[in-house]
């Protein structure tokens, strides 16, 4: 029988004294609520949610979204896994600190929060953001990484695919919004009373189908935002960018051992995910989900699920390295 240390650890508290926060409940295949939790760990209060039972699979969103974000996904995931959701550091129910927006500190976020539930080793899910402090986790935390999930983003410092001239000019896979929200104070004065607007905007512009970002999807994210320090903590991550890029270019050179589920969507990154990977890990299955934009656990979250437990099924051991 899986070991259950988790069940109330320290800092723990239920959705019923959750009142204060925003967020949609997340629950697990029976909709049991799952359990939340905001311990200090790595110098910082980080938000997690946690239910099911077996192996541990961490989960971390993207920009500018929380942990609800997989709502869909987690029920499917809960049957045979314990599902660790996080709010990343500056997001949702975590501490919104002045530093450490880069993502080898916030991997540090996950490596801790890991060792705070008892958990040695783990498998770790990320998507967009989250997927460059998966990648994070599973570079400078090796020994503990099972397997990882690299989903619907690309690592900055490698080289990407060609320009696709095809694009329209607000195409986010333009990379406008690097060049804008690494900007010092302007977009903080821009965004400033817009927050709704702007990232309703943003989020749909890269789905297959805008309609799967629900308005409280879409209230859940606002209410993040809105928080004191919610914009900055966004525009800071994309600030720290070449510090990723130098940071990880020692561990590029030394392509991580475990094995790697590269995940795109259809109608957005497609097998760039995988490519990319490739380049920097020895062991790389590409996937990409059909029916879906860059918001897979929200257009196709059934067909997403799916391919994740089928990816954990393998029972891949850690490579020793």
């Amino acid at each position: 029988m899986p070991l259950r240390k988790f069940h109330h650890p320290v800092g723990a508290y239920t959705a019923e004294a959750k009142k204060e926060s925003a967020e949609m409940n997340l629950t697990d295949h029976a909709g049991v609520p799952l359990t939340h939790g905001k311990p200090k760990v790595n110098g910082v209060e980080i938000h997690y949610a946690i239910g099911g039972a077996g192996a541990p699979v961490f989960l971390l969103h993207g920009v500018p979204k929380t942990m609800s974000y997989w709502r869909h996904v987690v029920p499917l995931l809960t049957p045979h896994h314990t599902v660790i959701a996080v709010d990343n550091r500056g997001f949702g129910g975590s501490q919104r600190p002045l530093t450490g927006y880069d993502t080898a500190t916030m991997a540090g976020d996950v490596a801790a929060l890991a060792t705070h539930l008892g958990f040695d080793r783990f498998r770790v899910a990320g998507e967009d953001w989250g997927a460059a402090i998966a990648y994070a986790v599973a570079a400078f935390h090796r020994p503990r990484v099972q397997q990882l999930v690299f989903q619907e983003t690309l690592l900055p410092g490698l080289p990407a695919g060609e320009h696709d001239p095809s694009l329209a000019a607000d195409d986010i896979r333009t990379g406008w919004h690097f060049s804008f929200f690494s900007l010092p104070n302007l977009p903080e004065m821009l965004l400033a009373g817009r927050e709704r607007q702007f990232w309703t905007y943003y989020a749909r512009r890269q789905m297959w189908d805008p309609s799967a970002l629900a308005e409280e999807d879409i209230d859940e994210m606002v209410h993040s935002i809105e928080q004191p320090g919610g914009t900055r903590a966004i525009l800071e991550m994309y600030r720290a960018r070449q510090t990723d890029a130098e940071q990880n270019r020692p561990q590029y050179a030394d392509p991580i051992g475990c094995p790697v589920l590269a995940v795109g969507a259809q109608a957005y990154l497609g097998d760039e995910v995988s490519t990319q990977l490739a380049q920097v890990a020895r062991d790389v299955r590409g996937a990409v989900i059909p029916a879906s934009g860059h918001n897979i656990a929200l257009e196709n979250p059934a067909a997403l699920a799916q391919t994740y437990l089928d990816f954990f099924a393998t029972g891949a051991e850690i490579v020793s390295e």
